[in-house]
């Protein structure tokens, strides 16, 4: 969610006192157990995962076709051009992928229950969002918008161009096509998004399709591996990302009968290298402001593909689509023998309640947040704060 590092600049004011708080705490508390900081089995931010799906989508290492020279942020060059592939394209995103995009969208994934965040809305937009928390894995969110006087072709083609895109999303830095397939209309694409001054900015190397079942478009956008793309220190990779969505013509809020506005269910989980309950409280924070950009940036490019501006190419590849019978989404929609329907819940008095003391742990977290990012604090330190204030929220 781009919302994350909005709402987490929001918090600095109250949570800068807590960070120097807790660096004070940490030094003068430091426990017998902080030592244990050495033991790589702490190292939040592993990189054996991603080592392990790079090695197991080799396919992807082919040479690239050169394009051109590509311009790229702070000197930074992703080492790859556009390179046109239609015979792995089956091997970024698949089948699967449509299969548990549908299973999410028609609410029998199996997953824990989602708990509604937001009920928004203005004249030309409605919102509304969830969280639910797998036992393993970061949050995951799930949201509804519906704009009016939209059609879904064209708000297919607003998320996927991303010439425009920094004119509403002021997080994307840079992107690149890597790779697509001319056939099936998959894409790999390159995003580094700025964060805020305390974390490095993140890149993400996305693998992306989209299949149509009538005037209903399943979007799958999700992190790929690519070798071909070296890692660098700064920005940092993050591996673990999905956010795709389906995009469905609905029936407009003037209760004239036509389908005239556009349905936009995302689901969207990754894991940024911020621990998850900081990442949620960002996400809270700063998602309304983060969404209310969207409406005017959608009305925008209505108004710029009114005028006869041509597309991008992105924008044209998102035209490029799998058709699927109308019948096997429906198949797909049925629920399976080992899956339980997953529910909708409102967050209950309790759950609320829970936010108090994880204010208090927010100084011993953020520090974490912090310092495993740019590596000024030692383990020792941090897992002292972190200790101390979590004793403390346990008390209140």
């Amino acid at each position: 969610m781009v919302g994350v590092c909005t709402g987490m600049v929001m918090l600095l004011g109250p949570i800068w006192i807590a960070f120097v708080v807790g660096v004070l705490v940490g030094w003068a508390w430091k426990p017998k157990w902080a030592n244990l900081g050495k033991d790589n089995n702490l190292d939040w931010f592993s990189s054996t995962s991603s080592k392990s799906l790079e090695k197991n989508l080799s396919l992807l290492s082919s040479s690239p076709t050169e394009k051109g020279p590509s311009i790229s942020p702070s000197g930074f060059d992703g080492g790859s051009t556009l390179q046109i592939d239609e015979g792995n394209s089956d091997v970024v995103v698949t089948e699967e992928d449509l299969d548990h995009l549908c299973q999410l969208v028609e609410m029998n994934d199996g997953g824990p229950a989602w708990i509604e965040m937001m009920d928004r809305s203005t004249p030309t937009m409605r919102y509304k969002a969830w969280r639910r928390d797998p036992k393993t894995g970061p949050p995951q969110y799930r949201s509804s918008t519906i704009f009016e006087n939209a059609m879904p072709e064209m708000v297919r083609e607003f998320f996927w161009d991303d010439e425009f895109r920094p004119k509403w999303d002021d997080m994307l830095a840079y992107s690149k096509t890597i790779n697509e397939c001319p056939t099936t209309g998959t894409m790999v694409v390159q995003w580094i998004r700025k964060f805020p001054f305390f974390c490095k900015d993140r890149e993400y190397i996305i693998g992306r399709r989209i299949w149509e079942s009538g005037r209903s478009y399943y979007c799958v956008t999700k992190g790929v591996p690519c070798p071909s793309i070296p890692r660098h220190d700064k920005p940092r990779r993050v591996d673990l990302y999905y956010s795709s969505w389906c995009v469905r013509a609905v029936e407009s809020a003037s209760g004239d009968g036509q389908l005239s506005a556009c349905e936009v269910l995302l689901f969207h989980h990754e894991d940024m290298g911020i621990p998850w309950e900081i990442a949620k409280i960002g996400v809270k924070k700063g998602m309304w402001g983060t969404v209310k950009k969207i409406d005017p940036g959608l009305r925008a490019y209505q108004k710029e593909r009114a005028s006869g501006a041509p597309l991008s190419r992105q924008a044209f590849m998102a035209s490029i689509n799998t058709k699927i019978n109308p019948y096997y989404m429906r198949s797909l929609g049925d629920m399976p023998d080992n899956l339980i329907e997953t529910q909708v819940a409102t967050a209950s008095d309790k759950l609320q309640g829970r936010n108090i003391p994880k204010v208090l742990i927010i100084g011993g977290a953020i520090i974490l947040a912090f310092t495993l990012d740019q590596g000024l604090l030692t383990k020792s330190v941090i897992f002292g704060v972190a200790r101390r204030f979590a004793n403390v929220g346990k008390r209140l």
